[in-house]
């Protein structure tokens, strides 16, 4: 039996990463430099912090590629209003991909229904225009029983995705999350990985588990990776031409 290296196109691998450009110092030339960089590979989205989201758009004009930007970002503990604001704002500048972050100390002290109704409230006014919401648990700080509730509350309240982390945590995402994760939700729920995917071999390990999307900086290095080790098997024209870019180092 074919492996999973051996089925996936160039295109199904790309279109499986979010390029990450959220860390605080990087200035506007890095995140031109960021926004190209995801066009030229043709990637699925790039994920840039909501002050970015309008020169991102444009940026990414007449590409495939996505602009996702981040609600409650990093810690979650912003009012539902605040959560609503953001994500509404963000679509106005253009951005068609939302990350929000749940409200971590809520889900741990057991207050199930506001956690559900800040998701929904959000999952409200990003559908309408057609963009979806990805939640992030942030697992760092859960057990294994409040990842579980997270993600039912996330599938409950019409989130599109959950998302292992934000980058910011202690730690990111891990096999054993991402299996969990997987199997508490149901098939209409996507798992995206964030959060220590740096290298291919750790991107498709993630993928046979179930991931369809993760949130990387080794974007370039991966995707070069890949179509290198493609080419050794034979011509394959349709990928796109190579060319390393130079990228921020993993985080």
């Amino acid at each position: 039996m074919a492996s999973l290296f051996d089925r996936l196109t160039y295109s199904q691998i790309a279109k499986s990463i979010d390029h990450s450009l959220l860390r605080p110092e990087l200035d506007d030339a890095f995140i031109t430099d960021g926004c190209r960089l995801a066009a030229r590979y043709d990637v699925a989205s790039a994920t840039v912090r909501p002050s970015d989201v309008a020169r991102a758009r444009k940026l990414l004009e007449g590409s495939n590629v996505k602009v996702g930007t981040v609600i409650g970002f990093p810690h979650g503990s912003s009012t539902t209003a605040t959560k609503v604001f953001e994500a509404r704002h963000a679509l106005e500048e253009g951005a068609t991909e939302l990350d929000m972050v749940i409200d971590i100390a809520a889900l741990r002290s057991g207050r199930d229904d506001h956690v559900r109704e800040q998701i929904a409230a959000v999952v409200d006014v990003a559908h309408p225009s057609g963009a979806i919401v990805k939640v992030i648990l942030e697992n760092a700080y859960l057990d294994d029983a409040q990842k579980v509730r997270a993600c039912q509350l996330a599938e409950a309240a019409g989130a599109d995705f959950v998302k292992t982390s934000t980058g910011f945590a202690p730690s990111g995402a891990t096999h054993a999350d991402l299996a969990l994760m997987r199997r508490t939700v149901s098939p209409r729920v996507q798992v995206k990985a964030a959060g220590g995917v740096r290298t291919l071999d750790a991107l498709l390990q993630v993928l046979e588990l179930g991931v369809t999307r993760v949130g990387a900086t080794a974007t370039a290095a991966m995707l070069d990776e890949f179509r290198a080790r493609k080419e050794a098997l034979g011509p394959h024209p349709a990928l796109p031409q190579r060319g390393r870019e130079t990228e921020e180092k993993a985080g």
